[in-house]
This record gives structure tokens, sequence and C-alpha cells, in this order.
């Protein structure tokens, strides 16, 4: 009676296959059969409970009281004789591993929360590092760098000589491909199973990459050429509805994910019973003789486009599958397995939803959902902050941008998925009409901002330092060429601490100095800052530049002190500077026979006035004038000259790589003949020709050589009668 009932219900759904009934009506088959899906619906997990209360009476959050599963894994090989139940209790315990470990150095929580099952199950599947993992952006590679044999050194996590916050090859044979910039794991990950394939190697290739890196065009690039190699890559798109940091700010778009991709891939997730019918067709379409199953291919084929209207992957050349829910490893294993034992070589892409922050209340509860946290206590998710320390230079920036917006209706903001961490949120909640989040896609930002200057907006397009990397070509030709009034807003110029050197703002004086037309200036502190907004504000006729490190401003009493401002509150507003022109902070005085000129851009200034009080203090003979630069295009020619011939020495300090402002400073000098009788001597304080790794940003800059000792030593080097070479910085 079953065998007769089974094959009625066959036959009917290939009576459906051919008329084209309705699928979601088709979808009652499986509760006729009496069949269970391959793929479960995304919320019907069976998963142990995510967060472990403590005894009755005790308040807070806490995981389970051992690690059983998790001590014994010492690489992934160990966890590959584990039971599907065992998979579960050992994602139970890494996830509280991952929220303990980052509890005590902060980090980025919240992607590594949504992607432990995930992680799990791809360690027990494939056979890490010779089928290569590749985690794109890799801030979510906490739970991995744990199941390679990396846990005993958690505690160092992002700390100077600790581990690194991302993905990185000297590191571990398992981070087969660095990151820390977004959408490169595809392009990695289908080179890599190309050179399997002409090398003969039978691999898996497999690129994990996100709903926000999947918005910037380098995916659809490697996307449409993987097809055409027709090579062996599997990419996981992980869905967890968070394209920007955060998603959810107040902008054009409204307050939902950035871009009609997040809309797209919600539709998909929206006709996830069809999933259900679609794998339970295929499952027994092998009894069919050859034309049936042809047919059924067909219906397959059509159903999918009837549903959605064809996915965009497929059109891409890849086998679509999902969605799937990425927190149920009873589907997950299962699912990637067939994956991985699939013949043929057509790409394939496993889509997955996921939630960033699962199963820590206080992420799952935050608009960020703790995408990055400082340290915090685990029972309660506070986070440990110092409330008494001045305000940060990025949300100065927002004020102030603010402020103008509130007269000037043409003044628009745009980020690249960054709102939060470049004070567009900030903007945004004010002015979510002129608020443009265009997603990972800096290339795409800059561009759309010059169209926007050129119907007469204008536009702030802030975008972190070392992310503008990204979008060079669209600086030069589609903004400074056409002298289009784009004004960039470079948060996280100079070293960033933590994040380490794919973050650093290390370049941009070097690779934007050399663009002609392009204004460029840097505030040593966060008045001057307010300044120069207004003052690119008020640029109308060429594109320009403001650069500005990360952190914690200065403050009153250090402004007072250091700069002799004599202020009694901070201004809340700016006004424009003369552009070009630089200031004198202090001047070496009348009767010092020994004469030291100090010229710093950026925040350096502060060192390089302590600098100047060590070296008067330290010997009466010597005399320091100290300089702010301000601009470095235009440089201001008259204050260079100044400084040249009133001073035996000159040092120019900034916190950027070699090509930058002391390279401008040395070229004017050299040009203009103040080199030529051997009377001054000029030494450029740049950063290293190295990268600099993790560590708190006063570590680095005194790794870096550009702390006010260092200043003081090349001064006194200078000075003295044997004082020749150069003063290495390495």
């Amino acid at each position: 009676a079953g065998s007769s009932q089974r094959s009625a219900c066959v036959m009917r759904l290939v009576v459906l296959s051919l008329l084209g009934i309705s699928v979601r009506f088709a979808n009652g088959l499986q509760t006729a059969w009496g069949a269970a899906p391959t793929v479960t619906a995304y919320g019907s997990r069976s998963l142990l409970p995510a967060v472990a209360m403590q005894a009755p009476g005790a308040v807070g959050y806490s995981g389970p009281r051992g690690t059983p599963l998790l001590d014994i894994v010492k690489t992934p090989l160990d966890m590959k004789a584990f039971t599907i139940s065992e998979l579960k209790q050992l994602a139970h315990e890494l996830r509280w591993e991952t929220i303990n470990a980052v509890s005590r150095t902060g980090g980025h929580l919240g992607s590594s929360l949504g992607v432990v099952e995930l992680t799990v199950a791809l360690h027990y599947v494939f056979n890490a590092p010779e089928d290569p993992i590749i985690w794109d952006v890799s801030h979510q590679v906490y739970p991995h760098k744990i199941l390679t044999g990396r846990r005993d050194r958690m505690h160092t996590l992002r700390q100077a000589g600790g581990l690194s916050g991302f993905a990185k090859r000297s590191e571990s044979e398992y981070d087969v491909f660095g990151a820390g910039h977004s959408t490169t794991s595809i392009s990695a990950g289908l080179g890599m199973a190309v050179a399997h394939d002409l090398r003969g190697m039978a691999r898996n290739s497999v690129a994990v990459i996100g709903d926000g890196a999947i918005t910037g065009g380098m995916a659809y690039e490697a996307m449409n050429n993987a097809a055409y190699l027709n090579s062996r890559v599997i990419v996981v798109y992980n869905d967890n509805e968070q394209v920007s940091l955060p998603t959810g700010t107040p902008s054009a778009g409204g307050t939902v994910p950035a871009g009609s991709l997040s809309a797209y891939t919600s539709r998909l997730i929206a006709s996830k019973p069809f999933q259900n019918v679609r794998d339970i067709a295929k499952s027994i379409n092998k009894l069919f003789p050859a034309e049936i199953q042809q047919a059924n291919a067909k219906f397959d084929e059509y159903a999918r486009g009837m549903v959605s209207g064809g996915t965009l992957f497929e059109e891409l050349g890849f086998y679509y599958i999902g969605p799937v829910d990425g927190h149920d490893i009873d589907n997950l294993v299962p699912i990637l397995e067939n994956i991985r034992d699939r013949g043929g070589n057509q790409p394939v892409l496993l889509h997955i939803k996921t939630e960033k922050g699962y199963g820590y209340p206080p992420a799952e509860a935050a608009s960020d959902k703790y995408h990055g946290v400082p340290k915090f206590d685990v029972a309660t998710g506070r986070k440990f902050s110092n409330p008494t320390a001045p305000a940060s230079y990025t949300s100065v920036f927002a004020d102030s941008l603010i402020d103008i917006a509130a007269v000037d209706r043409s003044v628009v903001a745009i980020t690249a998925a960054m709102p939060g961490g470049t004070g567009v949120d900030k903007f945004g909640r004010r002015f979510p009409k002129r608020t443009f989040d265009v997603g990972i896609a800096e290339q795409h930002a800059v561009t759309f901002a010059a169209g926007l200057a050129v119907e007469g907006l204008k536009p702030f397009c802030a975008i972190y330092s070392t992310f503008m990397q990204r979008a060079y070509d669209q600086v030069v030709h589609d903004c400074a060429i056409q002298k289009l009034p784009v004004r960039f807003i470079l948060d996280r110029a100079g070293l960033v601490g933590n994040d380490g050197p794919t973050h650093h703002g290390s370049f941009d004086l070097a690779y934007l100095g050399c663009i002609p037309g392009l204004v460029i200036c840097a505030p040593s502190d966060e008045i001057e800052l307010r300044h120069m907004v207004q003052t690119v504000y008020e640029l109308d006729s060429v594109p320009s530049a403001l650069r500005y490190p990360r952190g914690s401003a200065l403050g009153l009493n250090a402004l007072n002190d250091l700069f002799g401002y004599g202020l009694e509150k901070i201004p809340e507003r700016g006004t424009a500077l003369p552009v070009g022109k630089g200031r004198v902070i202090r001047s070496a005085p009348s009767y010092a026979s020994r004469r030291v000129a100090i010229l710093s851009i950026g925040t350096r200034l502060a060192d390089s006035v302590t600098a100047a009080r060590a070296l008067e203090k330290g010997d009466s003979d010597i005399g320091v004038t100290v300089a702010d630069a301000r601009f470095m295009k235009p440089l201001d020619s008259t204050l260079i000259s100044k400084l040249a011939s009133e001073h035996e020495v000159l040092i120019t300090v900034e916190e950027g790589s070699i090509g930058g402002f002391g390279s401008h400073v040395l070229h004017f000098l050299s040009l203009n003949s103040f080199l030529d009788d051997g009377k001054l001597k000029v030494r450029p304080m740049v950063l290293p020709d190295k990268y600099i790794e993790a560590a708190s940003q006063k570590e680095q800059y005194e790794e870096a050589g550009l702390t006010h000792s260092f200043i003081e030593a090349t001064a006194l080097k200078l000075l003295s009668r044997d004082a020749v070479g150069i003063i290495r910085q390495d």
C-alpha cells in the first residue's frame, strides 16, 4: 500500500510538473507523501539553547560550564568523527568560547557569532587547508581561528604581538587568503580553483561572502568569470541583512539594508516553501526514465522562474541552492556534503540565512549586532568605555557637517556601508533624504558624488582612508580631471590601532598628493577640524580631501596647554581657513644660537610641541619653532621658505608613508635652491616602509618612530657636529 501511495504521489508530481500548476500548491505534496524536506525552512532549528542562563537567582548570561568537545579539537581533523549531535554541541561551546574571548580583548563579535554553525559545518565537511576556505573581509574568523589551533592565543587577539583580527596567511596554514577589505573572496577562490584544475588536483575551493561584501562590484566580476572558466568554486553567500554598519541608518533609501540586492534576496527567502518541494523532486528524479528526468529538469528551471523570475546567480552561470538556515547543522552538513561530492565543474552558490550576533541576546538586540565592540561584561553585555574622554574626531566632523547642512539644503553625505564609522549615521538621523549609503561600493560612491556635484549639490563623500584606495581611478578620472567639487572625507587616516595593516590610512597623502588640482588638508586638533569642514564646504570649483585620524580628540585642557588657545570652551562652529596657508604655533626665542623648525601636518602637532619643549628645556642654546602646515596641497611656500631661511634644521612630521607631505616639501626646497649651499639640514619623518601590525595606536606610533621622543632625538642628532647620514625609521 505504501508503494502504491508513493507511486501515485510520484505520478501526481509529474503531472503537476508538466502542467506548470502553482508551485505553492505543489508544496502540499510533501504533507500527503509524509516526507521530510532536505532543507529546513528558516526558523525551524533544532539547536541546543544558544544562551545558557545561570542558576535561579543569578543575573545575566553565561555559557556552558565546560567545553569537553572543544577541548579535544586542536585541528579540524579532530572533529571529523563527531556525530551531528556532537557537532551541535561543539557549536554551542564554540559560540561561548568566542564570546568570552572577545569580552577580554574587544573585536568583531557579531559577525563571528553569526557563522559559528557554518564554521563547524565547513571544517567538518571539507578538508582544510587542502580544500581552501576563503573568508571575505574575515572579521568573522574568530571561530575559525579557535578550531584551527589558535584557541590558546585568543587572549592576544588584536594585541601587540598577538593574533590578527583577520585572516592572515603568515599566522596559519588554514588562513589561505588574508583579508580585511571586502569583496575579494570569490576572485581569490576562483583563482585557487583554476590552479587546482591546471595542476590536476581534485580539490574544493570555498569562498564565504556576506550580503554586505557582495554589494561590491568585484564580486560580480568574479562570478561573471567563474561560469566562463567552468571551474569548481563554491560560494557560500551568508545573508544576514547587515549590509552596512550599522544597518538601519536613516537614508534616502529608507532604513532597509542598502541596495536592491538585499530586497532581491529577501524575495528569494520569502519563496522558501518552494525550496522544499524542489529538493524532494530532485531526490526522486533519478527514479524516472531519462526523458522524464529531462522534462522535470525543464520544469525545475521553469518553476524557478515562476517563483522569482530566475535567480541572478543562475543567470551568471552558478547552480543556486537555497535559501538555507545557516544555523541548522542538521541540514547544513548534508547539503555541504552533497555540494562537495557533486560531479562536474559548474560553480555553485549556496545561499544561507543567518543572524548576526546569534546566540547572545545583547548582540542580537543591538543596532550594529555588536559588530565591533570594546571589552565588555559577558553577563550583561555592558561595554567598557571611558565616559570622560573627549569627543572623537569622527563625531566632530559629523556635528560640523550637520551644522552646515542645517542652513544649506544642497549639502549631501555619501558613505560606502560605513555610516557608523564615518559619522554619516548622525547626519542621516537629521537629514535622511540627503544621506546616501551605497553599500560596499567605493568606486560607485565617488562617481555618484561626482554626478551630484555636476547638478550643483555639495557632496561630502565620507570613506575610510584605506577604503578610498579602492576608488582611486574614480577620484582622478571622474572628479579631479573634471574639477568637480566633491569633498572627500578620509576618516581613519594614519595608524588605526587594533585592526592592523589592512585598515591603516598610511598612503592617502602619497596617492592623492600627485593628483593635480586637488586640495588636501589635515587638522591638528578638533578645532582645526571644524575649520576645515567649513573650508572644504566653501570650495566650489575644485575637489578636496580632508583627512583625520581615528580616536578621541585632544580636549580643552590639552588644547590650551599645547597650543595656547586660552579657551573657556571649545567653539561649536568653524570658520573657513585661507587655502594653502599654514600657521606658526610657537617661535624659537631670538636669543637661541641653534635653531630648529618642526613642520607638522595633522595630529602629530601635539608631539611636535612636546618635543620642542623638551629640546629647549634640555639646552638653553636651542630654540625651536613649531608650525602647522594645515595643507599639503597647495603647499604654503611662504611659510616653508621662512622656516628654511631662519633655521639650520627643518624636520617635517606626518602620519603617512614616504611620498607624502615631506616629499613635497623636499621637492619644493630642492627646486628653489634651499639645499644648494649645504647649510640647511632637512629630515622628513614618515611612517616606516613596512606594515605595522595590530597594537594600540600609542604602541604603533612608538614603533613607527613618530612620537615626541623620536622627534626630539632627530633634532638633537642633526644639531650635533657629528650628525651625518640617515635617520632610520624601521
